[in-house]
């Protein structure tokens, strides 16, 4: 009889906790639903070729009853602005809604290959203040985060390293989450054969920027956790 209360007691212990969690999702559910999430950034936001319903972030948005908002430009930089790309992020932020609970920068692919042009990395670090102090002055109530860009061949010692590299330093000094996409996002970005799965599709398979549907699908899972933990 001892053995049998104590193997009840260990189901219903089972049970409240798993009810527990249960709670804290429909919790967490309701509180996402209905909040306002903009997302500004590069082709990495816009999807370049394919629609933004396939992106993670879009996806994010529809699964827990957001507001959704894109502020993605193709060929769009984070320091740099052009007559083609448009207005660089630092300044463009100020376009933005005025009343967003989530905000998403998603950046730094384009700045790479320019970075000699847009003054070297002391001017993108520059840059980056500028937008962080920006975004935290506009929306001191909601939650930013930054993501990197993702890997790429020959990523060490490179000035795509340096860039993802100056974002977390940046980010850090006004503490603002940023996920680093090229060491922990799962994206394999400068593997031949991953991309042919989950990339859109280019000449040669050269394409190591821009997600299909189904990479998205890969990240958004990675994405979730981290944005949900804050």
């Amino acid at each position: 009889m001892t053995h049998l209360k104590i193997f009840l007691l260990l189901i219903v212990c089972a049970l409240s906790v798993l009810d527990g969690k249960a709670q804290t999702g429909i919790a967490l559910a309701d509180e996402l639903n209905g909040k306002r999430i903009g997302v500004i950034g590069d082709s990495y936001v816009r999807n370049h070729k394919e629609p933004f319903e396939n992106t993670w972030h879009y996806k994010f948005a529809k699964k827990h009853g957001m507001e959704y908002f894109n502020y993605g430009k193709n060929g769009n930089s984070i320091a740099y602005s052009s007559p083609r790309w448009g207005k660089a992020m630092y300044l463009r932020y100020a376009e933005m809604a005025d009343s967003l609970d989530y905000v998403i920068v998603i950046g730094g692919h384009n700045d790479a290959f320019k970075l000699d042009s847009i003054g070297g990395i002391d001017n993108f670090k520059d840059k980056m203040e500028i937008l962080c102090k920006g975004l935290v002055e506009k929306y001191p109530t909601a939650k930013i985060f930054f993501f990197t860009r993702w890997n790429c061949k020959n990523f060490k010692g490179s000035d795509s390293e340096k860039v993802v590299d100056a974002m977390i330093k940046v980010c850090g000094n006004y503490s603002i989450p940023i996920f680093d996409c090229a060491r922990k996002g799962s994206i394999y970005a400068d593997n031949d054969t991953f991309r042919r799965i989950y990339f859109q599709k280019s000449k040669n398979n050269t394409d190591t920027a821009h997600l299909n549907s189904k990479g998205h699908d890969r990240f958004l899972k990675v994405a979730e956790n981290f944005i949900l933990q804050y």
